[in-house]
């Protein structure tokens, strides 16, 4: 799917924040040409999350998609591209629900600003919706791995054997109703990254006014301790549940990324500050571009370990993502 030879451009999470992304394109020698953005050596591979939230979600994906059409991107599949699916797909039957993705009102409000600007364009939405299912969940192209929020080693085999280009369709989408099932697990996995559950049934309302039950935890710290070790996600827990101490289960549960594998490239986890590698082969290009922060991409020539200099972004002032 990617020639390893290429360099490439990874971006991180666009939320319809269309002119930042144009922005981007253009600070990193892309130019539009008959409509498309083109570079004439290097392709651009976004992460995932091109829809949702921001201003100009329509614009984004005509981007996206007019880009992926022309040879000029690869495009992965979002966790919120894979809520979108879910929304739009009919639960199978005997599985309890209307829709693959329930429309409960959290549900609603996550993809409301995206159908809000589809409304007048129900043909252009229906077409997008069936293009997110030639979005890959992973790419490994030998020397980097892309994936939009999690490389789990033993999910991407199993997947792989059943479909070996990372593109699913409508029967494994809607095998993904089902709580348990292998499909439910891998686009939780892939998509949304690896998770604990708080303590003593605590909650936490997070900076997005979401409350959740579970926070968000790092794949790759090889000798974690505490709670605080493992978290990896905006919203920072109380300090009495940082400083709680793993149970030998607990860290059991936990995945690894070795330092040795190749260069892995992810989106997903609303960061902040500087862009830098977190480690010396693992990338996070999410710096919360939506919420005013940097849309951010790695330019990725032959190197087998990160250059913190390669990091490309723009700043999101609040004039311009309001757009």
């Amino acid at each position: 799917m990617l020639d390893p030879a290429r360099s490439y451009d990874l971006i991180g999470d666009v939320h319809g924040c269309a002119h930042t992304l144009e922005h981007l394109l253009e600070r990193l020698g892309y130019r539009k040409l008959a409509g498309i953005w083109r570079h004439p050596q290097r392709m651009a591979v976004f992460l995932g999350d091109i829809i949702d939230r921001g201003p100009r979600i329509r614009e984004s994906l005509h981007i996206v998609y007019d880009m992926v059409r022309a040879g000029q991107a690869l495009c992965l599949m979002g966790n919120h591209e894979f809520n979108a699916l879910g929304w739009c797909t009919p639960a199978p039957a005997g599985s309890g629900k209307q829709h693959v993705r329930e429309h409960t009102p959290r549900h609603a409000r996550l993809i409301h600003e995206t159908l809000e600007q589809f409304a007048p364009y129900p043909d252009e939405w229906r077409e997008f919706v069936q293009w997110f299912y030639d979005m890959p969940l992973f790419v490994d192209a030998g020397r980097f791995r892309v994936v939009h929020a999690c490389w789990d080693a033993q999910v991407i085999a199993t997947l792989r054997a059943q479909y070996p280009d990372g593109c699913i369709d409508e029967h494994f989408l809607q095998a993904a109703a089902i709580p348990e099932s292998f499909a439910n697990m891998s686009f939780n996995r892939l998509l949304r990254g690896t998770d604990m559950r708080l303590p003593d049934g605590m909650t936490l309302t997070g900076g997005d006014g979401l409350t959740r039950a579970f926070f968000r935890t790092k794949f790759w710290e090889d000798d974690p301790k505490t709670y605080g070790d493992i978290v990896f996600q905006p919203d920072a827990l109380p300090e009495g549940v940082a400083q709680k101490p793993l149970s030998s289960t607990e860290k059991g549960t936990l995945l690894r990324y070795p330092g040795h594998e190749p260069l892995l490239f992810v989106g997903h986890y609303w960061r902040s500050g500087k862009p830098a590698p977190i480690r010396p082969n693992l990338a996070c290009l999410d710096y919360s571009a939506v919420l005013y922060g940097k849309l951010v991409a790695y330019r990725l020539d032959q190197e087998t370990r990160l250059d913190p200099n390669k990091f490309v972004w723009v700043d999101v002032e609040r004039p311009e993502a309001i757009q």
